[in-house]
C-alpha cells in the first residue's frame, strides 16, 4: 500500500504516518524502486490498535515504549501484557467515572423536565 492509501484507510494524514515512523510507533516500510514507501496491509490493524490506545488516554511515550517492546518480539510478552493490564485498569476507572457522570446528567435532565412541566401547568 502507498502511504496515501494507508492515510485514507486509517484517517491519519501522510505527515502523521511519517511522524509515527520517525518516533518508532510504526516500523519503516519497504521502499519501491523509486524510493516510495510501500506498506503491508497488516499495518492497518496495528495503526487501529495504536489509535485505540490513544483514544483511551495512553500517553504517546507509553505507546512508543509498547511499540519498541513489540518490535523486540516474544521476550517482551510479559512486559507488554503488564502495560496493557495497567492501561485496562485506567480505562475501567474512566468508564466508571463516565457511568457516574451519565447518571448525574440523567438526574439533571429529569429535574429540568419536571420544572418545564410545572411551568407549563401554570
Amino acid at each position: 500500500m502507498k502511504i496515501s492509501e494507508v492515510a485514507m484507510a486509517t484517517g491519519l494524514s501522510v505527515d502523521t504516518l511519517r511522524f509515527y515512523e520517525k518516533i518508532g510507533l510504526i516500523d519503516p516500510p519497504a521502499r519501491d524502486a523509486a524510493g516510495r514507501r510501500v506498506y503491508d496491509r497488516d499495518i492497518l490493524g496495528w495503526i487501529r490498535f495504536l489509535g485505540q490506545l490513544n483514544a483511551t488516554g495512553m500517553k504517546q511515550a507509553d505507546r512508543v515504549r509498547y511499540a519498541r517492546l513489540r518490535a523486540r518480539g516474544r521476550d517482551t510478552l510479559a512486559e507488554r501484557r503488564e502495560m496493557l493490564e495497567a492501561h485496562r485498569e485506567v480505562i475501567r476507572r474512566q468508564l466508571e467515572q463516565l457511568h457516574d457522570t451519565l447518571a448525574l446528567m440523567d438526574r439533571k435532565v429529569a429535574i429540568y423536565h419536571d420544572l418545564e412541566k410545572e411551568s407549563a401547568d401554570v
